[in-house]
């Protein structure tokens, strides 16, 4: 359990108890030491065998060897990735073919990469596995589901989170530069799929877990208070950012998706992924892309929460919604031929509601508007805050710090909305029928992405 300044430790107890895979996790500065112990009381006699990078070997992993060494817990020979290593299928596969061959229980050593990589592998063949982390830059560490690009796709696998995790301060301070700001925006973009699901109940398209919300959304507005002292790595605000992750994976765990912690910001960075964007010869990072997509998500709920849903015509509306042809002629349209326009098609379909269906949803968030834009108003971190954090935290505060110009950041809330099936606010303006009024609002001279 925890022992870091700050540390919401019982709460961390309690998800720990409410856990459908993890049964162990040790937090705090020098757990690195407590890997050894942590296997045996979680593993018994098993043998381990660490997989990690040749990054995250020498920041972590070899010390973690030692211990297991010097503990007399028996390891076989690690698994060590080169320098380009990605999350995606081929490197599951590596690593599963490397595993096969070890009579052992995998120990990651490392952050997002390097743990969905052994949870999908460790899954498929039947094993468990132990997570030591070495960044707070991402939520997947106690986290149900590995994301991983599959056939020029990212996509979430179905598969157990470890059954022990440790989180080492010491080690997360020292994380390079950029990683733990990654963490900051992965973590502030909670709120925004908070407000995502407030809609989605609403719209009675899906219904929120009073306790899953609770994990996440209770403390977020603490875990994600000092984006100042995350760029400086203060350990109680690198405490409060590890605990606001560890917890929104128990969330996901619990709840057995990935719809606690992720909206349409989380669309924006997967349709990038996906169109294989780079920034200066490089991918942008994950939590750097869902932070961009945050401000574009807010953007959007705060257009809508300007609006008085009352007022809408809901006949107009259904008789405007395209039929599900129309949809997949847009979607090839708008990702021409190949993988893309194919996913986004099946994910389309998924979620295209019939007339029938969509009048009920309409007439569900018009009467419902009063009391749920109270909850969105109060819910939502403004825009200007949300950048200003960003800031902060020393994260891209706009689409230009990650490549990605306002021309296509317009045509990417068009495209984002058809990669998932998930309800979130980009289906809300479209099912109203407001999706190209707001475009046109937050476009404009002097909208918020306007010139």
């Amino acid at each position: 359990m925890s022992d870091a300044p700050g540390s919401d430790s019982l709460l961390l107890e309690r998800a720990l108890l409410a856990a459908r895979d993890t049964r162990r996790l040790a937090v705090g500065a020098g757990a690195r030491a407590r890997v050894p112990a942590e296997f045996v009381a979680t593993f018994g006699g098993a043998s381990a065998v660490l997989v990690a990078d040749v990054n995250t070997f020498e920041a972590t992993g070899r010390d973690v060897s030692d211990a297991f060494r010097s503990a007399g817990v028996p390891a076989v020979e690690p698994f060590i990735f080169g320098p380009d290593i990605h999350a995606e299928s081929r490197d599951v596969e590596r690593l599963e073919a490397a595993l096969r061959d070890r009579d052992a229980v995998p120990v990651a050593v490392g952050s997002g990469t390097i743990n969905d990589l052994t949870k999908l592998a460790s899954h498929r063949l039947g094993r468990p596995y132990m997570a030591v982390a070495t960044a707070a830059s991402m939520d997947g560490y106690t986290a149900f589901g590995a994301s991983i690009t599959h056939h020029g796709s990212k996509q979430t696998f179905d598969c157990p989170a470890p059954r022990a995790v440790v989180a080492d301060l010491e080690v997360i301070a020292g994380a390079p530069a950029p990683m733990n700001s990654w963490g900051y925006a992965d973590l502030l973009a909670k709120n925004v799929a908070g407000a995502d699901w407030l809609l989605a109940d609403a719209a009675g398209v899906e219904a929120i877990d009073p306790g899953v919300w609770g994990t996440v959304q209770r403390r977020l507005k603490k875990w994600v208070g000092d984006p100042a002292g995350v760029a400086g790595n203060r350990p109680e605000a690198l405490a409060n950012l590890i605990d606001g992750l560890l917890m929104s994976g128990f969330a996901m765990q619990a709840h057995q998706t990935s719809r606690p912690a992720s909206g349409a910001d989380h669309q924006f960075s997967h349709l990038w992924d996906m169109q294989d964007h780079t920034f200066r010869g490089v991918a942008p990072s994950h939590g750097f892309k869902v932070g961009v997509g945050t401000l574009a998500s807010v953007a959007l709920h705060e257009d809508l929460i300007a609006r008085d849903l009352r007022d809408v015509d809901v006949d107009r509306a259904v008789a405007a919604w395209p039929t599900f042809e129309q949809e997949e002629a847009r979607a090839e349209a708008l990702f021409g031929p190949g993988p893309l326009a194919a996913k986004s098609i099946k994910e389309t379909r998924a979620k295209h509601p019939e007339p029938g269906e969509l009048r009920e949803q309409l007439v569900r968030l018009r009467d419902a508007w009063p009391e749920l834009r109270r909850r969105l108003a109060a819910h939502l971190i403004p825009f200007d805050e949300v950048r200003a954090r960003l800031r902060a935290a020393a994260c891209p505060d706009g689409p230009e710090g990650i490549g990605i110009s306002r021309e296509r950041l317009r045509l990417s809330f068009e495209q984002a909305y058809y990669i998932r099936r998930r309800f979130t606010i980009l289906d809300v303006v479209r099912r109203l029928g407001l999706f190209d009024e707001a475009m046109d609002r937050l476009f404009r001279p002097g909208g918020r992405f306007g010139s």
